[in-house]
């Protein structure tokens, strides 16, 4: 072989090696991305590092996105905490957390306890109450005086330390869901879990099959399950939604943690992609 051959030679084989980094390096990056493990299995990815707000964004009614009034959203300690310490009254201002990215299919899951008193001028359906929204609208398209985003929301209850009081619950804010072959329309439904009295950290978690299953999991158990969730056309948010190229059935959205007026705080806030 020549001299400008064997040149030639090292030279594509040089190339060969760089390309084959540049593939390897992709594929472990995509792999990282949907949190994969060894054999290509899912693995549960933190949304929450513990420090601060990072990938987390606030919505306050009466506020631009991102805005954070009184530091409702904070952490401290390791925790995620609702706060309402720098509040003389409530005054309406209903907040929600949104994560930075949509999701479609996925398992979420958190713990959460109710803490201290409820702010002043909170209304009396919001005692030690709270929620986990899903399928949200982006926030960007929430008008600032919206009180919640078009969504479906995992409702999350404290017990008053007398009656029974469900946790794990649906709320439907300019949405609906299918439940045994029937379109529920009202409001709220309540879920099969146990009550959950004091400050107790409480486990929950959603699963979810894009615009199929939806799952309702507290303490590792089933307490609530419906299908199709999707807008619904009485609704002046979802109409808007709908008038702007919205597709009616949701089969993915941004996940968000509400402030609705009594303390609240979050720990392990974790998903599990899950395959289509």
């Amino acid at each position: 072989m020549t001299r400008e051959g064997v040149a030639m030679k090292r030279r594509n084989e040089r190339m060969l090696w760089v390309l084959g980094v540049v593939l390897v390096g992709l594929v472990c990056a995509v792999g990282c991305a949907v949190g994969q493990g060894e054999g290509g299995k899912s693995e549960w990815i933190s949304l929450f590092n513990g420090k601060d707000l990072t990938g987390w964004t606030p919505k306050v009614t009466g506020y631009d996105l991102g805005e954070n009034p009184g530091r409702t959203f904070r952490v401290e300690d390791g925790v995620l905490k609702v706060s309402y310490d720098r509040y003389e009254k409530f005054d309406g201002k209903f907040g929600h957390l949104f994560y930075q990215t949509p999701f479609s299919h996925y398992r979420l899951r958190l713990e959460y306890r109710f803490v201290g008193e409820q702010v002043a001028g909170g209304p009396g359906w919001a005692f030690r109450n709270n929620g986990i929204m899903i399928h949200c609208q982006d926030p960007k398209t929430m008008a600032k005086g919206q009180n919640f985003p078009v969504s479906i929301e995992v409702q999350l209850l404290g017990g008053d330390g007398k009656n029974p009081r469900s946790t794990g619950n649906l709320c439907t804010p300019g949405t609906n869901v299918v439940r045994d072959d029937t379109l529920l329309t009202q409001h709220c439904l309540n879920s099969s879990s146990e009550t959950y009295h004091g400050d107790q950290w409480v486990k929950a978690e959603v699963e979810v099959h894009g615009n199929g299953l939806v799952r309702h999991i507290i303490n590792d158990k089933i307490v609530l399950q419906y299908t199709e969730p999707q807008l619904d056309e009485r609704d002046a948010d979802a109409k808007k939604l709908l008038e702007k190229g919205a597709d009616k059935m949701l089969g993915e959205g941004y996940i968000s943690l509400q402030a609705e007026s009594h303390p609240c705080e979050f720990r392990k806030i974790e998903i599990l992609p899950l395959q289509r």
